[in-house]
């Protein structure tokens, strides 16, 4: 039986360098990664945790803004790192990943596996299309999600290096 896993998209396609988790989404969604759902969210905090509740493994994409360069990819592995609330200050809701991470903590309702790959953009003013930075970023994760997919799972939730 192949185990449940899911990609989760999060972003809006209509302010530039946001648009990074979604297009990731249709990238794997194009691959056909068996055993893995891929989704696109707005990034609103209950609606993620219901689409990844049940998963053993769930990836979240989102562009996100630290002050480092554009196109950076941060890897944070939320069973066993905090998600700086500080990253995703351009989200436009008040109850979005950092919060609904760390709730989902609380209540014991972590996936065994919650990895959050956040690419940090340079623009998130109106409009379509990202800078040369994140669209390269958004074929790095791609990739590694495509490689991090296939390795198993190990009975204590971690992966295999």
């Amino acid at each position: 039986m192949a185990e449940r896993g899911i990609v989760i998209g999060v972003g809006n396609l209509y302010r530039r360098d946001d648009g990074a988790g979604p297009l990731v989404a249709r990238a794997l969604r194009a691959g056909a990664l068996p055993g893995l759902a891929v989704m696109e969210a707005s990034g609103e905090g209950t609606a993620l945790m219901e689409a990844w509740a049940g998963a053993q493994r769930a990836f979240l994409v989102d562009a996100v803004s630290s002050g480092a360069r554009p196109g950076r990819v941060h890897r944070i592995d939320a069973r066993r790192q905090r998600v700086p609330q500080d990253f995703f200050k351009y989200s436009t809701h008040a109850f979005a990943v950092a919060e609904a991470v760390e709730m989902a903590r609380v209540l014991g309702d972590l996936p065994p596996v919650l990895i959050i790959y956040g690419i940090e953009g340079g623009d998130f003013g109106s409009g379509e299309g990202l800078t040369a930075e994140v669209a390269a970023a958004v074929d790095e994760v791609t990739r590694r999600i495509v490689e991090e997919a296939a390795a198993p799972v190990t009975s204590h939730g971690g992966e295999h290096a």
